[in-house]
């Protein structure tokens, strides 16, 4: 039974409708200053805390809810503990509403001081909740407003609320809390000095925070488990926050999700029309175009064997004749921005396709970090944002330069290679991936393979490599094939055997001074 709540909010949105129906159900309220004054304005009856506890707000309201009336009320066990919180005069405290200062927010604001920063550590906050969700047995915690209208729905079918939601609930305050304390362990941890002025890229303390999307059909292989975490702010246009249009039957696996990520990844260093289907993690076809379906069967006959049963991704909405064209052939999933009505039509009608959306979209420069598991910990980087200008900007080391149609395929050459599995190759023309080595133990060897790939299609071809030939054979194996333009970045002891060799053979080459493995 809710009689008392108390409710102290930094995100006011949906408070006022939601303290309405907790007064009209008889809920005595209290709350503390801006929450106070919102509820006041609204003509909804509340009682002040510092009434409560006949203790005022103090030090510019940095106390005023840390009281044994408050801890006590929230904390205490029924009729166990009844008799000693009344004779410090408080009362039961049945519901806790309450959201945190925005310390993170804050943090990610231009310009912000250090000051302001460490204001927006909220104590008191953190304090009731973490009281009420250890008492979760008899108090009902809420640190989310997407949790209101649940929690009134309950309370005003039966008067409270289940267990098995308040154990929900305090569950989800912990991991709040959790993820709060760790964000400002974080900030703490990377002051270069004690003035907050700069702040190192790789904090002493790193906590990172996700909850569970969904259990994956399988993990790696089918004897494996697996379930998708979400991170607790993924950035809009992330993989994490995609719509699901369409399940085709079947649940994602591991494999799937990385795939999707692998693909959508590659996508974004495009900003033309474009269309990568991926394989393994590796794009077996790239192709832009002025048009997405266009783009799309480009990409799709690049390599038409490997892109039976693959993931596709997209940069541009999807109309009807795309979704046809992606209908021809089997493919696991299907990810883009968003799809015509139609389009979605054409494509649910595919038995086991799955279909996701990203809504917003993320262009290839964005910043994040990115880490991977290793035995015992992880290995933490900035993601790999670079690639757009890198071959325009580059320096031409041979005789020949290369000509506009070569520069404008291997602008797309380089995008793609740097999402091609190290030793990484990548054949193309200006407007589709010819042909594709990747993750070979030699480099000349993914020379060697790129170039089966691409067949006749690699005379005149340009030739992107995602770090420096160790030696002269892979730029001698591309020439026998016929290809034209070489970008690389350089940086080998062999350099200068490696461009005699590209002049010997015609060959045009660039040095971008980048690379881009991808292990």
């Amino acid at each position: 039974m809710i009689q008392r709540a108390l409710i102290s909010v930094s995100d006011k949105s949906g408070l006022v409708p939601f303290a309405t129906r907790l007064a009209a159900r008889g809920v005595e309220i209290l709350s503390t200053g801006g929450t106070h004054r919102a509820l006041s304005a609204a003509q909804i009856p509340v009682v002040a805390v510092e009434d409560y506890t006949g203790s005022p707000e103090v030090m510019d309201g940095r106390v005023k809810t840390l009281h044994p009336r408050v801890h006590g009320g929230i904390l205490m066990r029924g009729d166990r503990d009844l008799a000693e919180l009344e004779q410090l005069g408080g009362k039961p405290i049945d519901l806790v509403v309450c959201n945190l200062y925005p310390f993170e927010e804050t943090l990610a604001r231009a310009g912000v001081g250090h000051e302001e920063i460490i204001e927006n550590i909220d104590i008191g906050g953190p304090s009731m909740l973490r009281s009420a969700a250890k008492n979760h047995a008899r108090v009902v915690t809420v640190v989310d407003p997407g949790d209101y209208e649940e929690v009134l729905a309950e309370f005003e079918r039966t008067g409270g609320v289940p267990q098995a939601t308040r154990q929900r609930l305090a569950a989800k305050v912990f991991a709040h809390t959790a993820a709060y304390d760790g964000a400002i362990a974080g900030y703490l941890s990377s002051l270069v000095d004690d003035q907050g002025g700069e702040r190192e890229a790789y904090p002493r303390h790193l906590t990172l925070a996700f909850e569970r999307a969904y259990p994956l059909r399988y993990g790696e292989n089918p004897h494996q488990s697996g379930a998708f975490y979400r991170e607790r702010r993924a950035a809009s246009g992330t993989l994490a926050q995609a719509e699901s249009l369409g399940a085709g039957g079947k649940e994602l696996s591991f494999n799937n999700l990385v795939d999707v990520d692998a693909a959508l990844e590659a996508v974004r260093d495009i900003e033309l029309p474009a269309a990568v289907v991926v394989k393994h993690t590796n794009p077996c076809g790239v192709a832009v175009s002025t048009d997405i379906e266009s783009a799309y069967r480009a990409a799709r006959e690049a390599d038409a064997l490997s892109a039976f049963g693959g993931i596709v991704a997209l940069n541009r909405e999807v109309d009807r004749a795309t979704a046809v064209a992606l209908a021809e052939t089997f493919l696991e999933c299907v990810v883009a921005p968003g799809y015509t009505a139609d389009a979605l039509e054409v494509l649910r009608s595919k038995k086991n396709l799955r279909v996701l959306a990203t809504g917003a979209w993320l262009g290839g420069g964005h910043q994040a970090l990115t880490w991977k598991r290793v035995g015992g910990g992880i290995v933490v980087q900035q993601r790999d944002a670079t690639a757009a200008g890198e071959v325009r900007s580059g320096k031409v080391v041979t005789k020949r330069a290369p000509t506009e149609e070569e520069l404008t395929a291997l602008d797309l050459a380089w995008r793609v290679c740097k999402h091609v599995k190290s030793n990484a190759i990548v054949l193309a023309s200006a407007t589709a991936t010819l042909g594709v080595g990747a993750g070979q133990m030699s480099r000349v060897e993914s020379v060697r393979i790129a170039c089966r790939k691409a067949g006749a299609s690699a005379r005149g071809s340009v030739m992107a490599s995602d770090a420096f030939f160790p030696f002269a054979d892979g730029v001698e194996l591309a020439a026998e094939h016929g290809v034209a333009a070489i970008v690389q970045p350089g940086g080998s002891v062999k350099d200068a055997e490696v461009v005699a060799a590209a002049d010997r053979a015609g060959i045009a080459m660039i040095l971008t001074g980048v690379r881009h493995f991808r292990h």
